[in-house]
Formats: structure tokens, sequence, C-alpha cells
């Protein structure tokens, strides 16, 4: 079962993301990233956070602990910004909230070691769960911890994008492809075969219903075409299950190398600069470049 918690102090918006997630202090003493039910992304952006991520854990890859929090907009009334104002008042009781790894740093290319059977199993859960949104662009991975004697490792962050399916039930066959060669870990040559040979098995019936069932109810009533909360986790289980046991026919390949990747940058900064007046030549172009390290927090969209 998630941890239930309350919040009891709310820090700040964080604007960078289009769902405009809060950090919050809860009655545990943690603190977290929530992400709230009247967000524009909606509850099934919630329910992708939790399946993807608890199924993540399972396979064994870092990610952030999820807990479900008990939201009072009385905890945020001195919160300046109108339209966060109206976001965190149409949220008001169950959110979902996510650890924050104090002092976590954007993922770039470079910054650290990622062999290749580890990029591989990132890159086979991105598929399995169709998560097209962790890219070179926009990595949606931490690197945490950055001090102290640790090594740093790899984080994963932000799913909500993911389950594609559950916007169009029946819509997506169980062993679509989805075109993963601009993988944010594309370029550290993932062993695909290794890491399907190994996590396949894993996804058993059993574990699937075990995740689905952390989801709360009210997340997932009033799903057209399904008469309860129940129905729609078998939905789940029933197309996971089908897509793990159909690997063979989405098993992503041809990652461009590091190299070429950086190639095709730029080339696009070029032509960026290319057809630019002689006046805006001058102003560098920043939208290509890896982001810069930043407090994690920053980024979770």
């Amino acid at each position: 079962m998630l941890r239930d918690v309350t919040a009891t102090r709310y820090i700040e918006p964080l604007h960078t993301g289009g769902s405009v997630p809060g950090v919050v202090e809860a009655d545990d003493l943690g603190t977290y990233v929530v992400k709230f039910t009247a967000s524009a992304q909606g509850r099934k952006a919630l329910v992708a956070e939790i399946v993807v991520g608890e199924l993540a854990r399972h396979l064994g890859l870092r990610f952030p602990e999820l807990v479900l929090v008990h939201f009072d907009p009385a905890v945020a009334r001195d919160e300046p910004h109108q339209e966060v104002q109206d976001l965190l008042r149409a949220s008001a009781g169950l959110n979902l909230g996510m650890d924050l790894l104090p002092g976590a740093k954007d993922f770039t290319p470079d910054a650290i070691d990622v062999d290749p059977l580890e990029a591989g199993k990132v890159v086979w859960l991105d598929a399995l769960t169709a998560n097209v949104d962790r890219t070179v662009h926009s990595s949606n991975l931490m690197i945490w911890p950055t001090f102290g004697t640790r090594p740093p490792k790899l984080w994963l962050i932000d799913h909500g994008a993911a389950l594609v399916f559950h916007h169009r039930w029946g819509a997506s066959a169980p062993d679509k492809a989805y075109d993963f060669r601009h993988h944010a870990l594309g370029g550290y040559g993932p062993d695909m075969a290794a890491a399907d040979a190994e996590l396949a098995p894993l996804v058993t019936e059993s574990v699937l219903r075990d995740i689905v069932g952390l989801v709360p109810d009210a997340w997932l009533a009033d799903e057209p075409g399904f008469a309860s909360p129940d129905e729609v986790r078998e939905a789940y289980v029933g197309h996971l299950l089908a897509r793990a046991r159909s690997s063979a026919a989405w098993l992503p390949t041809g990652f461009p190398t590091r190299g070429e990747l950086a190639a095709a940058d730029a080339r696009r900064a070029a032509a960026t600069q290319a057809g630019r007046p002689a006046w805006l030549k001058r102003v560098p172009d920043l939208h290509g470049k890896p982001a810069a390290e930043q407090d994690w927090t920053r980024h979770v969209g």
C-alpha cells in the first residue's frame, strides 16, 4: 500500500511543468512534489505515475517513493498566483506526492556512466508502458545523490504521459511499436535483448494486479465503458500483460550513437543560425543545449 500523509505546509509551485505541481511538507516530516487531481493532465496522469513508477521499482529501477497526500487548500492560503490558487482549491482531498530528492540534478549526457544493461532496462520499461516522454531533449531522469561520498545514481521521474492506451481504450494494440530512437539513454548502447530476457518474466499477472490495486478507486471511477474501478484495473492488467508477452514485436532498436546525436544537434543549430537576421546571429541558440544542472523539482511536470 502507498502511505497516506497530510500536507502541513505548501512551499512553492513548480511552473516549469504543465501540471504545475507543488512542493509541500507533510505530517511525516517529509517533503514531496505533489501532482494535483485538478491539473490539466487530469487524474489519468496520476494513475500513470503510480502504475509506471511502481512497475519501475518492481523491475529494480530507482524511483522515488510515492505517497497519497491529503491536501487542504487552506495550507496554501498565502499563494499569490490566482491560477495556482484555483488549481489548489479544485484539488482538495487526495492527491499524489513523490519524495523530493534533495540536491538532485538533471541527467545530462556524459554526466555519469550508464551501462548498456541499465540503459536497456529503462528503455524496456518505457517501451512496455508507451512512455515516449523520456527523450534527449527532456529526459525525466535525475542524478542523485550529488554530494557526500556515495556515487551518484540514475533515478526515474515523471511518468504522467505514459500509458497512452488508457486515453482511448482498445485503439492501441498491445504489440504496437513506438519510435524510441531519440530516447534519453539511446546513446549508451542499450542492451535490449538482455533487458528483455531479464525483465519480461517479471511482469506477471499477480504483480500487475498488486500495482494497479494501489490506485485509489476515485481515480478510476466514471471511466466510460467500465462498470466499476475493478473493471478498469483488469483492463490495465490485461493490456500490460499482453504487451509484456509480445515484447519481441515492439523491442526498440536502431539507436543513434552519442556522436550521431551531437552531429544532428550541430546541424540543427547551424540551420537555425542560418535562418536568422544578421543582428540575431549574435544571440546563442539555447534551445538545443542540454539543460543546465538545476534542482530536479524545476523539471517535474
